[in-house]
């Protein structure tokens, strides 16, 4: 029974990966049959984020009220239909509804999932969890590449739908599952909890790591939503060739979450995300230049996904090391909050960046938002 429902865990949140990188692959081809600005797809990305945070502020009360089963079931249902109708929208106007329903159920599974998984499986899990995350994020923009000369960016989006819609019925019939399970958290947590080190913090200091989220989600969705028109407008690379290098960027995201995995109590939270800031910056600025030869660029992408990929586990994992109990439940609850407000806002503004300045100019801003990372990293390990 634990081993059941802990892989129907893992494919509910590869599903959640699978939408996230998908529109900027896309949008290149779904603007042009819309008839669309470039930077309207930050309205999307504003729409899609702003449910998705409410969703999560409002998590709790709802999850007390039905149970973890029943929300992520109803979740996998409304972001199938979604997805559906996103292949047949007609206008701006409908896909911008959609993404309502659609980012009030993602964000219910991420609050849902998190949850469940820290109060019932060990901190092993919760890594691979945000691998799985990986997983699908790698899988989309790679479905939709693909679809894209063929049946276009409706039929990806159909396909899609199909795995969210068929993942809804897997969980609807493992609702026992949930039920069964033993609320008690494994004895790797209580232990976890007992070794953090309590120490004094400033306001700053709670501020500062939260401010870390904002800025890393910033950097990796901006990539994530803009290397595609990058390559396909300023580089001449096709829209599928792109596509397949998106997923290129988030699946060494999630090679490099599962390998660092293995590693990370011997490394150390502050050296993982240190080593990982510098990576991520220098393949960032390899792909950032427009002359080198696509293999080049290409190595760039990849370094920058291999990059990112512990910067986010290990700040969170850190979280409770740095701040005193009665401290880390509402620090984390602002980095989850700041990492939302960065998903959109960054992105949304890099879109305004390429339609004023050029979208060559998207990559030397996200590289300036990973310096101003690595530099808020490095003043809260003084502060903590």
């Amino acid at each position: 029974m634990h081993l059941a429902l802990l892989t129907i865990i893992y494919l509910a949140f590869i599903s959640l990966g699978l939408p996230d990188g998908v529109l900027g692959v896309a949008w290149t081809a779904m603007r042009q049959d819309l008839n669309q600005p470039l930077a309207a797809v930050g309205l999307l990305t504003i729409t899609l984020t702003a449910c998705s945070g409410l969703s999560t502020v409002v998590s709790g009360y709802v999850l007390q009220k039905l149970g973890t089963g029943p929300v992520v079931m109803i979740s996998g249902f409304l972001t199938g239909l979604a997805l559906l109708g996103f292949s047949l929208a007609p206008s701006m106007g409908w896909l911008l509804a959609l993404s309502v329903p659609l980012g009030l159920g993602a964000g219910a599974v991420d609050a849902g999932l998190n949850h469940f998984v820290a109060a019932h499986y060990s901190s092993r899990h919760m890594n691979w969890l945000h691998g799985c995350w990986g997983i699908g994020a790698t899988l989309g923009p790679l479905i939709m590449g693909a679809t894209l000369a063929t049946q276009g960016w409706q039929g990806g989006y159909q396909t899609l739908a199909t795995m969210q819609l068929a993942l809804a019925v897997i969980l609807l019939l493992s609702l026992s599952l949930w039920q069964r399970e033993n609320a008690k958290p494994p004895a790797e947590v209580h232990n976890e909890a007992q070794q953090a080190r309590i120490k004094p913090v400033s306001m700053a200091a709670t501020w500062l790591a939260p401010l870390g989220f904002l800025l890393y989600v910033a950097a990796e969705a901006g990539t994530g939503l803009w290397a595609a028109s990058i390559l396909v407008n300023s580089r001449g690379t096709s829209p599928a060739t792109a596509g397949l290098w998106v997923s290129f960027f988030f699946g060494s995201i999630t090679a490099g979450r599962f390998a660092v995995g293995l590693v990370a109590n011997r490394l150390g939270n502050r050296r993982l995300i240190r080593l990982g800031l510098l990576t991520a910056t220098l393949g960032a600025v390899v792909f950032a230049i427009p002359s080198l030869p696509a293999p080049l660029s290409l190595a760039g992408l990849v370094m920058m996904g291999l990059g990112c990929a512990p910067v986010y586990p290990s700040m969170m994992h850190e979280t409770a090391q740095r701040f005193p109990a009665e401290l880390t439940a509402k620090v984390i609850g602002r980095q989850v909050g700041l990492s939302y407000v960065g998903s959109a806002g960054v992105p949304a503004a890099c879109g305004l960046l390429a339609a004023y300045a050029g979208l060559p100019m998207v990559m030397p801003a996200l590289i300036l938002v990973l310096l101003a990372l690595l530099w808020v990293t490095e003043r809260l390990n003084q502060l903590t």
